[in-house]
């Protein structure tokens, strides 16, 4: 064989090496596009229990103290025109219609753009409530603006072709396998997640010493619903920690590997993500993570998917309706758009790419942040470092008490009656985890303006809560070390109800 061949069979090699690792089944990526839509859905819903509080006029950070706090969030954010209830909630419901349209796969890219610009909306108008669950579903939603998100399992792909499999063979988007600078970013941010907080949990000595998952799960503020049940032996605690840093640090496998070995590191971490809302208080993010993961499996996964839900495509493709006559004639004005759209993705995928990479090496220190960044932003701010590098080592719990005309006292958070002298022991977590987002920022730094607008909110919410006048609402945090108990009781701040 000739130089030239030989280049030529190395250089087809090493595309295909590149291809199996950073491509992925489109069948992923409706997967993907599904579950966004569910995770959005649930997002929402879980944000409505307190829209009144983290969303209104009427709550803790009301529009006028978005605007002086955060005068960017306000000039963005759409939710940030309106202070009433009954708007806001027009608003989720808008939200609600395109995480339905996305899930669905109906105009796709529609409401993949609709959901991204209403979701950067919903968390600009309380920047104080959100966590890294919220930063993530916002990069995958940005990402799956550059994917064809909607080319299988969809009704667009029904209107297109007939069929709610989308099959490849009667289509002109390519084959099955989605691969260029748009999939490898899809992968990346995933990859960067763990990659990241692994390194900076090495950085500690908790996870280094298999002490870190007992300290978690001695946090009581952070317990979900069996949390509380988990068994405080040293050695299962130790085996757990070890084995999720493990796990982290074995992330890079997910893009260098492949077939059975990318597809059991992804069910482990699919696993244990499930495994999270049950035992930890911590939102959407273990759902949104597992969405994440979801284009990391290989074709034989969606192989067997695809043979399960035949039958229920062949019904929903009827329901759908008959396919289109057809794509946008060339040199229509919607196939000029796509055709567009389609050249421009790969050039802004890879600049997102690096964008991403340089970012994340400046979060974690790899690389020394120049002056010209310095001067805009902190990097490490937006690292990913989730109990990293260390655990906290005290537990942070709030006294919220209202005391009613009557001389009744209630738990201004939970509406419940207390003791007449309520003491430390009995602070208690937090309603939700933006809740215990919100206060604990606070408490590590009370604000005048944000502790009387909480103050003022929990007037009205103790009010309705109780069905009673209330007289006098205080605000208290209990520092509970979890090595020796000690308690250690902060108040924030109290004020009357009657606006005196």
């Amino acid at each position: 064989m000739s130089d030239d061949g030989r280049n030529g069979s190395a250089t087809d090699r090493l595309r295909t090496a590149f291809g199996d690792r950073l491509g992925v089944d489109r069948r992923a990526l409706a997967a993907f596009r599904i579950g966004l839509g569910i995770v959005l859905l649930v997002d929402l819903g879980l944000r409505a229990r307190n829209l009144t509080a983290f969303y209104t006029d009427a709550g803790v950070l009301p529009r006028a103290a978005l605007a002086e706090a955060y005068p960017l969030a306000a000039r963005v954010s759409l939710h940030a025109l309106v202070g009433d209830p009954l708007a806001v909630a027009a608003l989720f419901a808008l939200a609600g219609v395109a995480a339905t349209a996305l899930a669905v796969g109906h105009r796709t890219g529609l409401a993949t753009a609709a959901s991204l610009a209403l979701l950067l909306s919903l968390q600009a108008r309380n920047p104080l409530v959100l966590n890294a669950g919220d930063l993530l579903v916002s990069h995958l939603l940005a990402v799956g603006l550059l994917c064809p998100l909607g080319s299988r399992w969809s009704v667009d792909a029904v209107r297109r072709d007939g069929d709610a499999i989308g099959a490849a063979d009667r289509s002109d988007d390519g084959g099955e396998w989605f691969v260029g600078p748009a999939s490898a970013l899809l992968l990346a941010v995933t990859i960067v997640v763990y990659a990241s907080n692994a390194l900076v949990k090495l950085r500690g000595t908790a996870w280094t010493t298999g002490e870190a998952v007992g300290r978690v799960f001695r946090l009581t503020y952070l317990h979900g619903p069996l949390g509380g049940l988990v068994p405080e032996v040293s050695g299962l605690l130790a085996a757990a920690t070890y084995g999720w840093v493990g796990l982290l640090v074995a992330a890079p496998l997910l893009v260098l590997a492949t077939g059975r070995i990318r597809a059991a590191l992804a069910g482990v971490f699919v696993a244990g993500h499930l495994a999270m809302p049950f035992l930890l208080q911590i939102g959407v993010f273990p759902l949104v993570s597992v969405v994440g993961l979801l284009p990391f499996f290989p074709p034989a996964a969606w192989d067997r998917a695809e043979r399960r839900v035949a039958p229920v495509a062949t019904r929903v493709g009827g329901v759908v309706g008959s396919p289109r006559s057809g794509p946008s004639r060339p040199g229509s004005m919607a196939y000029r758009a796509a055709a567009a759209g389609r050249r421009v993705a790969p050039a802004v995928a890879a600049v997102l790419l690096a964008a991403l990479l340089c970012w994340n090496a400046l979060a974690i220190g790899l690389v020394a942040t120049p002056d010209p960044v310095a001067a805009v932003s902190d990097p490490t701010e937006s690292g990913w470092d989730m109990f990293a590098p260390d655990p906290p080592t005290t537990d942070s719990l709030v006294l919220a008490t209202a005391a009613t005309a009557d001389g009744d006292r209630v738990d201004a958070l939970y509406g419940d009656d207390v003791a007449a002298d309520r003491p430390p022991a009995a602070a208690r977590a937090y309603p939700t985890a933006r809740w215990r987002k919100f206060l604990t920022l606070l408490a590590d730094s009370p604000d005048p303006t944000r502790t009387r607008h909480l103050l003022g909110h929990l007037c009205d919410r103790a009010g309705g809560r109780a069905g009673a006048e209330i007289e006098r609402v205080s605000v208290s945090f209990a520092a509970v070390d979890v090595a020796d108990g000690e308690t250690r009781v902060t108040l924030l701040g109290e004020r009357r109800c009657d606006g005196r």
